[in-house]
């Protein structure tokens, strides 16, 4: 971990207290960092300073390059201490104060991202801000100590115009927030709008998204955009509009041949540099290959490609080799720098291939995979990607062999460091994408993997009932979030949608009305971010932007309807479309924000599909699963009727089981829809084209 070389030599700060692995970095910082606490922001108001917020997590590449250049630095460190509370905050162990803080900083200079640096009057109001500022003025980036000096000045000179200032923003903050119940209605007219405007920003040269395509330059960044091919594929599948597909299709080849993908580990980099998706930055968050993997095993589902079952297959198995706990939990993110620089576990020359290879393949291997002399990338190094189409059958061992091979020599290499703090909600994310594994590539060590981490979860991060963001150095702390509940809670109803275990749709029930306690606004609508009550931030988050990783709103709508069929509960359902009014002008002004919600609003506006399989037990049922979960059916629910006494019990927790069994004691299937159930099904080949017909 970075800096624990200079633990003998250095006296740490506060932070060596803390388990964040973005805090421990800055634990020998000579800058006298606190972490967010009640005690730090008393400190500033005693000894009437400003404070000063640095808000990052441990795989930022510029967050480390601030740290190098500035918070190393003995000058700057001296200005910091003796003028400001300095504060770090690990964005991903407290979401709440980086949505503020972060929103506070696009206000203030239009633009945001990591490194996130926000100057605060001591009761935490923000006035000024931006990102990563560096040592010396470059270009139109001024010097990071110029201005720790200028804002010294005018905390002694312009005391009041700040204060104002700080109070302007505040409250822009708190309103940003409020968001009345749209008097409009959830029509299908919302779905239409997103899918032009998907259309609009399709590349369709190189498949993704982005504003002004004709516009792309090599540095351009381009982000995976996980819940818009999400929602293409339940519009398509709504629609049967064909080009809904093919922007799912085009982007999902174009990335998985791209080195975006870890051609030889697997698992997704966060995003492409450029175009092409050739040149990635480097780091690997969980939230992504979660999201992912459900699109590329949902898009094999419509489509039957074998190369997206095999993505979808390899990302698991990265997840299973390096983001697993071996008590089950699922860890953050790996780095994207290895020995201070950024990509050099992941690049290679031909002198680098060379020897591992051979003479003999080296040539065709480095073809296949755009390894050149100059290379695509920094030093000369490339980044691997399917330079060379692999139409030729007999290639495909020797391919297969050299992968295997060149991620044996990768290994030995310093490896980019883990952030291995389990988080709540991105465990959710997770499971749900190895739930999915393991129905769509019926391997049962993805189911494994699934259960692991749900109980690793339910074991240590439920604390009174109540859930926990962070677990780390077997420490479970801060409270949970909206993100949590929902992301968990639907991960409990998918690990019960395939095992069908009972326990996990009582725990997935249980989590849900405690999410409605602790976060609902009975006054308008939708969940708050925080529990009810919380008073150290300054306004009442309520949100639903579906960025990279989708809102807590959109997901916990999603619940919300699937717990409504399942147990006929009209309530839930109205709590859904309450979330859409509540933000029903958003969605209709920037649908291209609220992917995943509009997603929910599918789900929303269909008739379900309530699918229930009756058997004297579940493995008599497996040929009839199997083919169920062969098909991409978004707006079904699936339960399971037994006869054994937890499946009584499971019986109890979803009505819409009781009465069905088993006929003439063979596994038989009943699909209902707009309350009325279809004849029951007890032949495989009566099953098939009921599920195909389902549109």
């Amino acid at each position: 971990m970075e800096c624990s070389n200079k633990a003998e030599t250095r006296t740490p700060n506060s932070l060596i207290k803390e388990k964040s692995p973005y805090l421990l970095q800055h634990a020998y910082n000579p800058v006298n960092w606190h972490p967010w606490s009640k005690e730090a922001l008393q400190r500033a108001r005693v000894e009437d300073k400003p404070i000063f917020l640095s808000i990052g997590y441990s795989t930022c590449h510029w967050c480390h390059v601030m740290a190098r250049e500035s918070f190393e630095s003995e000058q700057t460190a001296g200005i910091l201490n003796e003028n400001f509370i300095c504060i770090k905050v690990d964005r991903e162990e407290r979401p709440d104060l980086d949505e503020i803080y972060m929103k506070a900083v696009q206000i203030l200079a239009g633009t945001g991202g990591w490194p996130l640096s926000v100057f605060l009057t001591p009761d935490g109001k923000p006035f000024y801000g931006g990102t990563y500022f560096p040592p010396r003025p470059v270009r139109d980036l001024p010097a990071f100590n110029d201005i720790l000096q200028a804002i010294v000045s005018n905390w002694c000179d312009n005391r009041e115009q700040l204060q104002r200032s700080s109070d302007d923003i505040t409250e822009l903050l708190q309103k940003s927030y409020l968001h009345k119940p749209h008097s409009g209605e959830v029509s299908v007219d919302l779905l239409d709008n997103l899918y032009e405007q998907l259309a609009v920003q399709f590349d369709s040269a190189y498949g993704g998204f982005g504003a002004d395509v004709a516009a792309w330059s090599v540095k351009r960044p381009k982000f995976p955009l996980p819940c818009y091919l999400s929602f293409l594929l339940r519009y398509h599948h709504r629609t049967g509009v064909k080009s809904a597909l093919t922007m799912v299709t085009k982007t999902l080849h174009a990335m998985a041949e791209g080195g975006i993908f870890d051609q030889l580990g697997g698992g997704f980099h966060r995003y492409s540099t450029d175009r092409h998706w050739l040149v990635p930055h480097f780091e690997k968050m969980l939230y992504d290959n979660a999201l992912l993997t459900r699109v590329y095993l949902e898009a094999y589902q419509v489509t039957g490609d074998p190369i997206f079952a095999r993505i979808g297959k390899e990302t698991l198995d990265w997840v299973l080799r390096e983001m697993t706990c071996h008590d089950g939990g699922f860890y953050s993110a790996i780095d994207a720098d290895s020995e201070g620089v950024e990509g050099a576990f992941y690049a290679w020359s031909p002198d680098e291939v060379r020897p591992v290879l051979g003479a003999e393949r080296v040539d065709a291997i480095c073809r296949y995979f755009g390894v050149t002399p100059q290379g695509n990338f920094e030093g000369g190094k490339s980044v691997l990607h399917k330079a060379e189409p692999s139409d030729v059958a007999e290639r495909e061992d020797t391919i297969r062999e050299a992968i295997e091979e060149l991620l044996l020599a990768r290994n030995q290499r310093i490896r980019p460091a883990t952030d291995d703090k389990i988080l709540t909600g991105w465990n959710g994310l997770m499971i749900r994408a190895f739930a999915t594994g393991y129905r769509v590539l019926h391997e049962m060590r993805f189911l494994e993997a699934a259960t692991s981490s749900a109980r690793f979860i339910l074991e240590n991060l439920v604390k009174d009932g109540r859930l926990c963001r962070r677990y780390r150095d077997r420490e479970a702390t801060i409270p949970g979030t909206l993100e949590d509940y929902a992301f968990f809670s639907a991960a409990l109803l998918d690990l019960y949608e395939t095992s069908f275990d009972p326990k996990w749709l009582r725990e997935a029930f249980r989590l849900n009305d405690a999410m409605i306690e602790l976060f609902w606004d009975d006054a308008d609508g939708g969940f708050f971010f925080n529990r009810h009550g919380e008073t150290e931030i300054l306004a009442a988050i309520k949100e639903a932007y579906d960025g990279p990783v989708p809102s807590g709103n959109s997901i916990a709508a999603e619940n919300l309807l699937r717990i409504g069929t399942l147990t006929d509960d009209e309530d839930m359902r109205r709590r859904a479309r309450d979330i859409f009014l509540a933000f029903g002008a958003q969605l209709e002004e920037s649908p291209l924000a609220h992917t995943q919600m509009l997603s929910a609003v599918d789900l929303y506006l269909n008739s379900p599909t309530q699918i229930v399989i009756a058997g004297d037990d579940l493995a008599g049922t497996s040929e009839f699963l199997l083919e169920i979960n062969r098909h991409f059916l978004p707006g079904k629910v699936i339960a399971f009727a037994g006869s054994r006494a937890d499946d009584e019990v499971s019986s109890g927790l979803v009505p819409l089981t009781e009465g069905k069994v088993a006929i003439q004691g063979k596994p038989t299937i009943y699909i209902c829809e707009n309350y009325t159930c279809k004849a029951p099904i007890t032949e495989l080949e009566d099953l098939r084209p009921v599920l195909s017909s389902r549109r």
